[in-house]
């Protein structure tokens, strides 16, 4: 289905007033967002409009209650310039799937296609040169004007981009979780929803005084490892490559995860998906045989862990250069999203520069 998408384009454009490939992460935004509204059970007043504030009620019912989900996907370009996106259908299940659980409307998937597509078509200028990217940030957000614990019966939804460096300039240090914890069974771990990550700010303050990146969250009896709150983890013990199950609800399926997963098996290395326990981590540790951890995610692709300190035991981890594993599927996938790679598992969809744009 076609849908009508009003186009107000800016008269002035930001682009030359940034160095797109050197942009830190999270802080330069594109020229345009893609907007649309739902109310009386449709979404409608779909539109392209500039990159600027929006208005609200001190009252909106998100302010107060966090009803909103978001998305992070990348665009990048082959080596003529076209852009490309990065399996489409995965983020829009995924943001679909976290809408559902916290009690929002489900986003047509064709109209997601079509507004990305538009507004990456119009932002196209935007996409940065590899290994930078163009960042893309889809939410969804309660706009009811209600002070109440109740779901939202109206809603926003926007798409900005803005281009993006590395997420981690260097290996992190990952400190394991032994008093709070993300999320726990039955709750919205698995969903990308703000709650989850506002209760992770205070202990990664803490952890950040203590010289730390980022905090290995573990299960609420703090046996299991889940993942970071930027990433998923992976543990290469004995040539094997380990992983949490994201089964149990409490972890985020992760994309680039999945992605992951596929390429490991296509090489016919050996993956497993299960409960990973902290003292399996600890004892391949002590005898030699934690080969690798690194973490994965849209923002960081790979990021490798050089430190992983639970409770006053502090693991060192072998030295970057000698990790063929996630070396390899960190320049597997970037080649994949460069076009430098066939697609083998049609993962890429070519961005068509529209003449309207």
């Amino acid at each position: 289905m076609k849908y009508e998408i009003e186009i107000n384009k800016t008269e002035n454009s930001k682009l030359k007033d940034f160095d797109i490939n050197n942009a830190s992460f999270g802080k330069v935004y594109s020229d345009h967002m893609f907007c649309a509204e739902y109310a009386d059970g449709e979404w409608k007043n779909f539109s392209i409009q500039p990159f600027g504030p929006i208005t609200l009620t001190p009252a909106n019912l998100t302010l107060h209650y966090g009803q909103s989900v978001f998305e992070g996907m990348k665009a990048s370009k082959d080596s003529e310039g076209n852009p490309m996106l990065f399996r489409l259908d995965r983020h829009i299940s995924r943001l679909n799937r976290s809408a559902e659980r916290m009690g929002m409307p489900s986003f047509p998937a064709d109209l997601f296609n079509q507004a990305l597509e538009l507004l990456v078509s119009i932002d196209y200028k935007w996409i940065p040169e590899a290994p930078s990217a163009l960042y893309i940030r889809p939410f969804m957000f309660a706009a009811d004007e209600f002070i109440g614990v109740r779901s939202s019966d109206t809603f926003k939804f926007i798409i900005f981009t803005g281009p993006v460096s590395n997420y981690y300039t260097k290996p992190v240090k990952l400190l394991t979780a032994q008093k709070y914890i993300r999320a726990a069974k039955g709750g919205v771990g698995y969903a990308k929803t703000a709650g989850n990550y506002a209760a992770t700010l205070y202990p990664m303050n803490i952890a950040s005084k203590m010289g730390y990146d980022q905090i290995m969250w573990m299960s609420a009896d703090f046996e299991y490892v889940q993942e970071c709150g930027t990433m998923n983890l992976f543990f290469v013990i004995d040539g094997r490559v380990v992983t949490p199950t994201t089964i149990d609800g409490t972890i985020l399926e992760g994309i680039t995860r999945d992605s992951f997963i596929t390429l490991l098996k296509e090489k016919g290395i050996r993956v497993e998906e299960r409960h990973v326990n902290i003292k399996e981590i600890v004892e391949a540790h002590e005898n030699g045989t934690l080969e690798d951890v690194f973490g994965a995610g849209t923002a960081a692709v790979v990021a490798p862990v050089s430190e992983l300190t639970y409770r006053d035991k502090v693991m060192k981890l072998p030295p970057i250069e000698g990790r063929e594993i996630s070396k390899f599927l960190k320049e597997e996938l970037s080649n994949i999203r460069s076009g430098a790679t066939e697609d083998r598992f049609n993962w890429i969809h070519k961005v068509k520069i529209h003449e309207t744009a």
